[in-house]
């Protein structure tokens, strides 16, 4: 048996495997050996089982402080484009789709230094008065990093402010690829790797779930990407606090990186090592905005088990080039799922079955 056959081998029999070993099944598996052994773990996980959920989504502001090199949402205070929504606007678009059962909204936006702290505070408490029964997933890390520096709390107070006006979860965004030469080129304004997964390790202590993100298909190598997967797996073996991976294929449009992007056979390898790698996060998404719903429904098929939601109306993607629907119904979510061979299962914000 050779090298990559025993560490196969290793996996399907539940056996973790390091970083180097993954590193080597990266480089030399066979992209079907390596999906069919994802897809293995994700079968006696889940079995024919793939999730998607009823959400909106929220981008209050694109007003950003920062400069990432890869970002062609954020816009600077008075450039052609710039919007912050006021809470009153917030409170019409969660009016706007009141008749509809929605179970979660996504709510982030850009770093916008004019927002007072109240209105974060007024948001939330807007969004819960009107939906109280709606998990409320909002503000990345680095928001919270961005809101402690600017008002002098501490991000545990900034935490605890927000679950109290209706905070149910924090996303994954703002984590990128961990690599601090790479955050150097892409994203030298936001925060760090290691302080990213500071507030997360944060976020988990006061019982508040998280999801998890890389941003991968730029300038990074597979060495990059497993040295970020490592350093989510060693959080979540001390916190359990994370439920969801979403590997994020970069978005090659209206940006200054000029990278080209994932293609389809990268993209796949990246979903069957995510699932292969991190065995202790439950849940791993092929995130149909930013891969398109075809290579989504592939994504299943290794080692993905979420296929996210109908969200309604995904700005920051699509802002890159992502040429993706904004949005999809429920019916439609169904139907890609079936049609990909697999029995759809409508969950919650934390993955129980509705």
């Amino acid at each position: 048996m050779n090298k990559v056959s025993y560490l196969l081998n290793k996996v399907r029999h539940g056996v973790r495997i390091s970083p180097e070993e993954a590193l080597l099944l990266a480089r030399k598996a066979q992209i079907h050996e390596l999906g069919r052994t994802a897809f293995s773990v994700r079968s006696r996980m889940y079995k024919d089982k793939a999730f998607f959920i009823y959400n909106q989504h929220l981008n209050y502001t694109n007003i950003c402080s920062n400069a990432c090199i890869f970002c062609a949402y954020s816009r600077q205070e008075g450039e052609e484009g710039a919007y912050t929504m006021s809470v009153d606007q917030i409170r019409k678009a969660v009016l706007d789709r009141i008749h509809e059962p929605i179970d979660e909204i996504h709510i982030v936006g850009g770093l916008n230094p004019d927002i007072p702290y109240a209105y974060y505070l007024d948001m939330l408490s807007a969004v819960k008065e009107l939906r109280p029964k709606v998990r409320i997933k909002a503000f990345t890390a680095v928001e919270i990093a961005f809101l402690s520096a600017k008002y002098g709390l501490t991000r545990k107070r900034i935490l605890l402010d927000f679950v109290q006006a209706g905070l149910d979860a924090l996303p994954g965004g703002g984590a990128e690829v961990f690599a601090p030469r790479l955050r150097r080129r892409l994203c030298p304004e936001k925060l760090s790797g290691e302080e990213w997964l500071k507030i997360h390790e944060l976020a988990h202590s006061l019982n508040i779930p998280t999801n998890c993100t890389l941003l991968f298909g730029h300038i990074e190598a597979w060495e990059d990407r497993l040295e970020h997967l490592n350093a989510l797996r060693d959080l979540q073996d001390r916190t359990n606090g994370f439920l969801c991976f979403i590997p994020l294929p970069y978005q090659p449009g209206s940006n200054d990186l000029k990278a080209g992007g994932p293609d389809g056979l990268d993209m796949t390898r990246m979903w069957a090592l995510s699932r292969i790698f991190l065995d202790n996060i439950p849940h791993i998404k092929a995130y149909w905005v930013f891969a398109g719903i075809k290579a989504a429904q592939v994504g299943l098929w290794c080692g993905a088990d979420d296929f996210d939601g109908t969200i309604v109306e995904e700005k920051v993607g699509h802002a890159a080039g992502a040429d993706t629907p904004k949005g999809l119904d429920i019916d439609s979510l169904k139907h890609h799922i079936l049609a990909a061979g697999f029995i759809p299962v409508h969950r919650d914000s934390f993955f129980q079955p509705r």
